[in-house]
């Protein structure tokens, strides 16, 4: 009897349960949760997403459970209506924020409240650095068509190579939602391993007399420019791609509401409280798409691949544009700042600086290298605009 009392309780549990797919998962999360705590890889993204990962990946939580919806009819009316019959888990609610678009234009509000553009708009030409780095999107898109990725899949793809999460999310919730979990996943994993996936490359593409060169201060940019600017960059954008519009206009509505002084309170919380609350929501949701059956499958391995190689390529085109602008600018521009040209803001420029600095320590690049980085984060939307504008007809 006390035998069958724990067999009873042994099979209620979720140890009876766990499948090797889902153990490897679990390990993942692990590698994860450790790369975000002890070594500080971006944590406020990382440690949301490993967690989430942990959490679907544990059996019978049922977490990302999909409600239970029946179709019945109406006695009163006689009209057929949805009844929910078994409510789904809390992280499925809570994930319908990335499935409609609504937590990606908000991360953009947050992330514009934080910006200063002032680096973009005292050194206009960075913003062909910011240019350049996403060839690696449309690169990667051809890829992906080769592989066999359908169009609108494709583009959801190749948009990781702007290294811009929210974008990603915005672009492939439209295009290719089936593929929100892998896509999501690397996307955000590969912005938080910035640090680890940028300085070889970009050792690689310079010399040692590249990375020394010091770039001159930038000139001081007034009140007046940093509120026009988001104005016109808002209707400037959204008239040529009004599909961008509701990733600019949240960008530059947050920075608008940082540089214009009059509503402090309004840009405080675009900054700290709702940014880090949707912060939580989205890591944590976006981590709980890679459950063991969705994430380990051959497609999946593909887009993580060539995720990757987007970013990489980002990164190698960023750099070897800053090479040609060195060239033409008697070496006045160090070419460490391309790879700002992501927009993984700040933490692109970040790497710039600590590359830079390795070689040079008088070298402060941060600042220089901001100016690509901003751009950049507009380069994506309007990448992810145009690729909208092919493909979601």
């Amino acid at each position: 009897m006390f035998i069958d009392i724990l067999r009873d309780f042994f099979q209620s549990t979720g140890f009876s349960q766990i499948t090797g797919d889902q153990i490897f998962m679990i390990l993942v999360s692990f590698v994860l949760l450790y790369l975000a705590i002890k070594k500080e890889f971006e944590p406020l993204l990382l440690l949301p997403i490993a967690f989430g990962m942990l959490l679907a990946n544990l059996p019978l939580a049922d977490l990302m459970k999909e409600p239970v919806v029946e179709i019945v009819t109406d006695p009163n009316t006689g009209e057929l209506v949805a009844e929910t019959k078994e409510l789904g888990g809390l992280l499925y609610y809570l994930y319908q924020g990335v499935k409609l678009g609504i937590y990606p234009p908000l991360i953009f509000l947050g992330v514009g409240a934080m910006t200063d553009f002032g680096p973009l708009i005292a050194n206009p030409k960075s913003i062909l650095l910011g240019a350049a780095a996403q060839f690696g999107i449309f690169f990667t898109f051809i890829g992906a068509i080769l592989l066999g990725f359908t169009g609108p899949e494709a583009a959801s793809i190749g948009i990781i190579g702007g290294a811009d999460g929210p974008t990603a999310l915005y672009l492939t919730s439209k295009l290719a939602p089936e593929l929100l979990g892998p896509i999501a996943v690397a996307a955000y994993s590969y912005m938080a391993l910035v640090p680890i996936i940028q300085p070889p490359i970009m050792k690689a593409l310079t010399t040692e007399e590249e990375r020394k060169i010091e770039m001159e201060q930038l000139r001081p940019v007034s009140k007046k420019e940093k509120i026009i600017f988001p104005i016109m960059i808002t209707v400037v954008v959204s008239l040529l791609l009004p599909s961008a519009a509701p990733l600019v206009g949240m960008l530059m509505l947050g920075n608008l509401m940082r540089e214009c002084g009059v509503v402090d309170r309004l840009s405080d919380t675009a900054q700290n409280a709702l940014m880090n609350i949707v912060t939580i929501f989205l890591g944590l949701t976006v981590g709980a798409t890679a459950s063991a059956e969705i994430f380990i499958q051959w497609g999946t391995i593909k887009i993580i691949i060539l995720g990757l190689v987007a970013f990489s390529l980002g990164t190698t085109t960023g750099v070897l544009f800053g090479k040609i602008m060195c060239k033409a600018t008697g070496g006045k521009v160090n070419p460490l700042i391309g790879s700002a040209g992501v927009s993984a803001v700040p933490m692109a420029a970040r790497v710039s600086q600590k590359v830079g600095q390795e070689a040079n320590p008088r070298n402060f690049l941060l600042m220089h290298a901001m100016g690509p980085n901003v751009a950049g984060v507009i380069g994506s939307a309007i990448a992810a605009g145009l690729l909208l504008n092919f493909f979601g007809g």
